[in-house]
């Protein structure tokens, strides 16, 4: 079965099949490229001199993935070069699990690095993704009421 490039899910996330499936991609896999740049967003157990217990993550699906969509084509705007997979978790994540997994592949490691950069930056401000908060006192919807 092919991996996509863009996708959200509620399974674990693999960064090195994602590396691969970007690889395979037509667009991606003549060989022109001369670096891969990878992003791993993991579930940390603190914020805010809080500590957190676990997370969970909702999104609105169709939209999200449009949003990937519009990331990939500005991406490709920017730096010609560059070809996105990103993926990205929702649900219950624990203590370590990722959430987001990013990789760019691009003809030189500069535009590689700045096209992640780009795409995580972008992911956090537009991208319909809601992140809440569990700790060991209560629990806080991230970015909706101050958090």
């Amino acid at each position: 079965m092919k991996t996509p490039l863009l996708a959200i899910g509620r399974g674990p996330l693999d960064l090195e099949q994602l590396i691969a499936a970007l690889a395979a991609d037509p667009s991606t896999s003549s060989g022109r490229d001369g670096a891969v740049v990878t992003f791993l967003g993991l579930v940390r157990n603190h914020n805010v001199g809080r500590s957190v217990r676990h997370l969970e993550y909702e999104a609105y699906v169709p939209l999200a993935l449009k949003t990937f969509e519009r990331i990939a084509a500005e991406i490709g705007e920017r730096w010609p070069s560059a070809r996105l997979a990103l993926h990205h978790r929702i649900g219950r994540l624990e203590i370590g699990e990722a959430s987001v997994v990013i990789a760019v592949s691009a003809a030189h490691r500069a535009e590689a690095f700045e096209a992640c950069r780009y795409a995580i930056d972008t992911l956090k401000r537009t991208v319909p993704v809601w992140k809440k908060e569990h700790f060991e006192d209560g629990e806080i919807w991230v970015g909706l009421q101050g958090g």
